[in-house]
């Protein structure tokens, strides 16, 4: 086991033989470091459990507190998966017994510097949190999103798998998968075919979610009303996880393109 003489672990933590923790970092109470994860100098982690191969550069903290005045020292949680990137300045808090009492992080994700990660959000695999992207409380994000940076996301949002926000935008309603958005406040900007190419999506899906798009937006008429034509004549599984999406009633509402809009933009085409 590597922890630095400088370090200071609480008789609580239970830390893998095999983690690294370097100089003045604070490993506090009820927290488990899973094996080979290297917790960076200065950074704190605490309330969490982290798994395997994580790395956690300087200045972090993983656990901390929730920034929300209903918090009352209630035991709460942050629980992360295998093989995430935490860069310097990170700051993710753990969960409020309001909202489930657990702040969950996937594997895999990358959160650049002075992203923050608030109480009771649960982040998907693969994730990209850019430089000082800002998720208040109670935030999703689904597996493979890319969020650029200065983005801030409302309390209660989803953002859909292989989502793409465009860097400084303000989100304030659900972002279905495989959606591009961006804007003060943002807007659907047609559809991530970058992402779904490179998530191996075959052809076929991509053309389906294009076609349904249009459905739903672009050629007038209710939202309720066009996702039930959907949901009787497109069997494709990424459509039916639209309307499954929008069905779902999230608390923000479901984000539409500009009113002006006409047509599907794709990016990476």
């Amino acid at each position: 086991m590597a922890i630095h003489p400088s370090a200071v672990v609480d008789p609580s933590a239970k830390v893998d033989p095999s983690a690294e923790i370097g100089p003045y970092a604070i490993i506090g109470p009820e927290t488990v470091i899973g094996p080979r994860t290297k917790v960076g100098a200065h950074a704190v982690v605490e309330h969490a459990t982290l798994g395997a191969d994580n790395v956690l550069h300087p200045g972090c903290f993983v656990g901390t507190p929730p920034q929300d005045l209903k918090y009352a020292g209630e035991k709460t949680r942050l629980v992360m998966g295998d093989k995430n990137t935490v860069r310097e300045c990170v700051t993710m808090n753990r969960g409020t017994a309001q909202g489930g009492a657990l702040t969950r992080i996937g594997s895999n994700c990358l959160f650049m510097a002075y992203s923050h990660v608030a109480h009771d959000c649960r982040i998907g695999d693969g994730a990209i949190l850019v430089n000082s992207v800002a998720l208040a409380g109670h935030v999703h994000v689904g597996d493979y999103a890319v969020l650029g940076g200065i983005c801030a996301i409302h309390q209660h949002v989803r953002i859909g798998r292989f989502v793409m926000i465009g860097g400084g935008s303000m989100v304030g309603h659900d972002i279905l998968p495989f959606a591009t958005a961006q804007g003060d406040r943002a807007v659907l900007r047609g559809l991530n075919a970058l992402g779904m190419r490179r998530g191996g999506f075959s052809r076929e899906a991509m053309s389906a979610v294009k076609s349904a798009y249009k459905t739903l937006f672009l050629q007038g008429g209710r939202l309720e009303d066009n996702v039930a034509k959907l949901k009787a004549s497109s069997p494709v599984a990424e459509v039916q996880e639209w309307i499954a999406f929008i069905e779902s009633a999230g608390k923000r509402g479901v984000m539409r393109p500009a009113a002006d809009a006409t047509q599907v933009e794709e990016a990476g085409v």
